[in-house]
């Protein structure tokens, strides 16, 4: 590997959930007892505003409990002394990767710790509650806050933006996701089809995309991520 290298790296809810950082998929398609249905789509919003309010603002405490693992660390490590580019793209809405350091974060679904206002459009950081009588920072508007999150049936965050990444990735490395939330379970194929870069899976088990890999590793994210570092420092990457 050059030193010039690009590499991107794709996250999902399982390098966050060795922080303690719950998924709905690991509560039995629930999320602190509410279905998806309930507090992730724009209906359930619509419907009752205050219900998908404070689930949010439950889950920001949440996030104020739980802190970055060591593989958070180790990529944090890697964008620190790899002389090219390290682009995370994650699907989580936590701030892990940041708090560990990394500096190259790409927010696919949105973050919990941000709300936008659907009046102005403006986003906003927060980090207390938020509810229908909170009036916007920027336009004043009330009730318009919403969290800044990406519900089922909604577009992601940044596509353009993250194709691009993509078609210039010299090396593409998937971590903690199932391979079956699109558009990003279609990563790895994008990639692969362009026939640049050397793909990387590494995982608690393997994905649904595993064949689209050139190399999968499968075993707890605190384990596999600094380790995978270490061998990348180890080539002279520095």
């Amino acid at each position: 590997m050059s030193n010039s290298s690009n590499i991107v790296i794709l996250t999902g809810a399982g390098i966050s959930a060795e922080s303690g950082v719950k998924t709905f998929r690991d509560n039995g398609g629930l999320w602190e007892e509410h279905r998806i249905e309930d507090v992730a789509t724009p209906e359930a919003f619509m419907h009752d505003p205050d219900l998908v309010q404070n689930f949010y603002n439950i889950r920001r405490a949440q996030m104020e409990t739980v802190k970055p693992n060591a593989a958070h660390s180790a990529l944090a490590k890697l964008e620190a002394e790899h002389s090219g580019t390290v682009t995370i793209i994650t699907q989580n809405v936590d701030d892990l990767h940041e708090r560990a350091g990394s500096q190259i974060v790409i927010h696919m679904h949105g973050e919990l710790a941000k709300v936008r206002c659907r009046i102005c459009n403006k986003v906003h950081r927060w980090h207390g509650d938020c509810d229908q009588s909170t009036a916007c920072p920027d336009c004043g508007a009330s009730p318009s806050l919403r969290p800044h999150i990406v519900w089922f049936g909604e577009m992601p965050f940044y596509m353009p933006e993250i194709g691009k990444i993509l078609r210039q990735a010299d090396i593409f490395v998937s971590i903690g996701t199932s391979g079956n939330v699109y558009p990003a379970a279609g990563f790895v194929a994008e990639v692969a089809a362009i026939g640049r870069a050397k793909t990387i899976e590494l995982n608690l088990e393997p994905s649904q995309g595993s064949v689209y890999f050139d190399e999968t590793r499968h075993g707890p994210a605190g384990k596999t991520v600094p380790q995978f570092v270490g061998e990348l420092l180890s080539q002279g990457m520095t």
